[in-house]
C-alpha cells in the first residue's frame, strides 16, 4: 500500500469516529477494521490536537469526546423518527443503562420496563413513569431502540411494536463492553459532590488546570480544535482572551492540520472560521434541505440574513405568508391556523444549530454567517 494510501485510510477512518465516536462490528464493521488497522497513529493525532482519548478492542472503537460548550442544548439525541428528546427521556435512558449494568447476559423488554419502573420509584428522582399509558411505553421502546442503535442490546427474538400493543415481548443480549464505554466523562457520577445540575456537569467534565506556559497552549490548542471539529461555526466573538491571541497567531498550524488529518477545508472570515466537509458526512443538521421544512428554514434564513433581526411574531407572519404562496408545493396542513408555529419552530432549531440564528428574548438574530443566504437584486448583462 502507498502511502497516500495509508493517509487516505487513516482520513477515512478519523472521519468514522469523528460522525460516530462509538463503532460496533455489528453495525460498523468496515470502518471499525479501518480504525483496528490505524488505531496507533489516531491516538497519537487525537492525544495531541484533542486530548480525547480513543479505545478499540475486537468488537468496538470508542472516541471518548467531550463536549466544546456543555450548555449548548441544540443537537439533542433523536429517536429513529427524528424527534428530539426531552427531559423524560433522557431519564429513562439513564435508568435503563443502571438497570442494564446489573443485567444478567440476556434481558426481555417487559423485565427492562419493570425494573426501570422500579428504579423511577425513588422518591428522590422526582420523576413519574408508571407504564400506565402507550405514549410512556413508546418513550421506553425509543429508549431501548436508541440503546440497539448503539449496539448496547442485540436483538434476539421479538419486535417492539408488540409490546407496545402488549400482544408480545422482546428478548435481547446485553453488550457489556459497549455498556461500559458509554460514559465519556473523567471522572465517575458518583464521585461527584457539587449541588445543582450545573455544577455537577460542571465538576464531571473539568480537567486538569496547566501550570506551565507549555502545558496552557497545549490546552488552548486541544480546546480550539475541539470547538473547530464540534462547532459549525467558531466565531472569534465568543472566544475568550487568551483562546482568542492563539487562534490569531497559530490559526494557519491549527488549520492546517485539522485540514490533513480530516479532508475538512477552512472557511476563514473576519468573524470566524467554519470547517466545512466537501462531503456533507460530518454533520448531523443540514442545509439545505428539500421539503417543506427545508424550504422554510431556508426562506426564513433569508429573511434574516436580510434584515439582521426580526421577532417572533415578525417571523410567523413571514411563515403564515410563504405557506400561502408555496401552499400548492408544501405538505398539507400548512395554511391552517396555527400551523406555523411549528413550522418556524422546526426552522429556527435548525439555524440555532447550525449557528446561523441566536434567539434572543422574543427575537431571532442573525450571527455573521447566515450572511450567505443573502439574495441580492438579479442583474441582467448585456452581451
Amino acid at each position: 500500500m502507498t502511502p497516500e494510501e495509508e493517509r487516505a485510510q487513516r482520513r477515512t477512518a478519523l472521519r468514522a469516529l469523528l460522525a460516530k465516536p462509538l463503532l460496533t462490528d455489528e453495525h460498523d464493521a468496515e470502518r471499525l477494521v479501518l480504525v483496528r488497522r490505524h488505531q496507533t497513529e489516531l491516538r497519537h493525532w487525537l492525544t495531541r490536537e484533542t486530548g480525547w482519548r480513543l479505545m478499540v478492542d475486537s468488537g468496538t472503537a470508542r472516541l471518548f469526546k467531550t463536549a466544546s460548550d456543555t450548555r449548548d442544548a441544540t443537537h439533542p439525541a433523536r429517536g429513529r423518527a427524528g424527534e428530539p428528546y426531552g427531559r423524560h427521556r433522557y431519564v429513562l435512558l439513564c435508568l435503563a443503562l443502571a438497570v442494564l449494568e446489573r443485567a444478567d447476559a440476556q434481558t426481555t423488554l417487559g423485565r427492562l420496563a419493570e425494573e426501570v419502573l422500579s428504579a423511577a420509584a425513588e422518591p428522590e428522582l422526582d420523576f413519574d413513569f408508571t407504564l400506565g399509558s402507550r405514549a410512556e411505553r413508546a418513550d421506553l421502546v425509543a429508549v431501548v431502540r436508541t440503546l440497539l442503535d448503539w449496539g448496547v442490546l442485540r436483538r434476539v427474538a421479538g419486535d417492539e411494536d408488540a409490546y407496545l400493543s402488549a400482544t408480545g415481548d422482546v428478548l435481547y443480549d446485553v453488550r457489556r463492553p459497549v455498556l461500559a464505554a458509554l460514559l465519556t466523562g473523567t471522572r465517575g457520577p458518583s464521585t461527584i459532590t457539587a449541588g445543582s445540575f450545573e455544577e455537577r456537569l460542571a465538576e464531571l467534565t473539568a480537567e486538569p488546570i496547566a501550570d506551565t506556559d507549555d502545558l496552557r497552549n497545549q490546552a488552548l490548542r486541544r480546546r480550539l480544535t475541539r470547538k473547530l471539529l464540534e462547532d459549525p461555526v467558531v466565531y472569534f466573538a465568543d472566544l475568550d482572551d487568551a483562546e482568542r491571541a492563539y487562534l490569531t497567531s497559530q490559526r494557519h498550524a491549527v488549520v492546517r492540520r485539522i485540514e490533513e488529518a480530516t479532508g475538512l477545508v477552512a472557511e476563514i472570515r473576519a468573524e470566524g472560521i467554519a470547517m466545512v466537509d466537501p462531503d456533507d458526512e460530518l454533520t448531523d443538521v443540514r442545509m439545505p434541505e428539500q421539503r417543506t421544512d427545508g424550504h422554510v428554514t431556508l426562506l426564513v434564513a433569508e429573511h434574516l440574513a436580510a434584515r439582521g433581526e426580526a421577532t417572533l411574531e415578525e417571523l410567523k407572519a413571514f411563515v403564515r405568508q410563504a405557506a400561502r404562496d408555496h401552499a400548492a408545493f408544501w405538505r398539507k396542513g400548512v395554511t391552517e391556523p396555527g400551523a406555523e408555529d411549528g413550522l418556524l419552530a422546526t426552522a429556527l432549531a435548525k439555524l440555532t444549530a447550525l449557528r446561523l440564528v441566536r434567539l434572543t428574548g422574543g427575537s431571532a438574530v442573525g450571527l455573521p454567517a447566515i450572511a450567505r443566504y443573502t439574495l441580492d437584486e438579479p442583474v441582467i448583462k448585456g452581451q
